[in-house]
């Protein structure tokens, strides 16, 4: 008698198990040093892509003398702003987060 009640847990806690954890996006935007050369942007892009979980990179200059500014999306619960700094770092491209103005 007690068969349909442990089945009817067991069908909870599969549905339960079977839900995606909702990440929360997060978007930083980090001051890529070194950066002045035409082939440095995408290599930049590309070492901020390789980093597990993030999802989006733009690449921008306010002007020919400024810094390129990196805005990167990611899903905080895989990776973070450190990580992100150091994948620029080793790619020959130290970063900061930018200060908002």
């Amino acid at each position: 008698m007690r068969m349909p009640q442990v089945t009817t847990t067991v069908a909870v806690i599969a549905a339960l198990m079977s839900w995606p954890a909702y990440a929360a996006d997060k978007t930083v935007v980090l001051d890529v040093k070194n950066a002045d050369c035409v082939l440095c942007p995408p290599i930049v892009k590309q070492s901020l892509l390789r980093v597990k979980g993030v999802n989006n990179v733009e690449i921008r200059q306010a002007d020919q003398m400024a810094d390129f500014l990196a805005t990167v999306t990611f899903d905080d619960t895989v990776t973070n702003a450190p990580a992100l700094i150091a994948a620029t770092t080793n790619a020959g491209y130290p970063s900061q987060l930018a200060s908002a103005n």
